[in-house]
């Protein structure tokens, strides 16, 4: 999960795993380039990019009404990361925004979150 700041990481067994750094640099370029292609757009109301296609993984991003960014790195080809990222949007307004201990802008440490989250993928 990206806003701002970079508030969660978890890996789900990729055979290849990306440390904090390599995460924070894609995430870092995917803003970038988000800025950069809704000027560039030739369609008027261009807000997003939400999918990047490489040889070896395919990255998706849904963007929330706040801006916050959510990012599944996957195989190439995998199917329904739009419909997971969605999931995984609703699970962070259930269990994180709704915790009266959790502050924003700092790292998810919500168990209940977690939990569920590892169930939905």
């Amino acid at each position: 999960i990206f806003g701002k700041v970079f508030l969660f990481l978890k890996d789900y067994g990729s055979k290849r795993r990306m440390d904090t750094n390599d995460s924070l640099r894609v995430a870092s370029l995917w803003h970038s380039m988000h800025a950069i292609s809704q000027q560039l757009s030739p369609n008027t109301g261009c807000s997003e990019i939400e999918l990047l296609e490489a040889d070896t993984f395919d990255l998706h991003c849904f963007q929330s009404i706040n801006g916050t960014k959510f990012f599944v790195v996957c195989e190439p080809g995998t199917q329904h990361m739009e419909a997971l990222l969605k999931v995984v949007y609703e699970l962070y307004t259930d269990y994180v925004l709704n915790n009266p201990f959790y502050e924003t802008k700092m790292p998810i440490r919500c168990e209940l979150f977690d939990i569920n989250l590892t169930h939905a993928v």
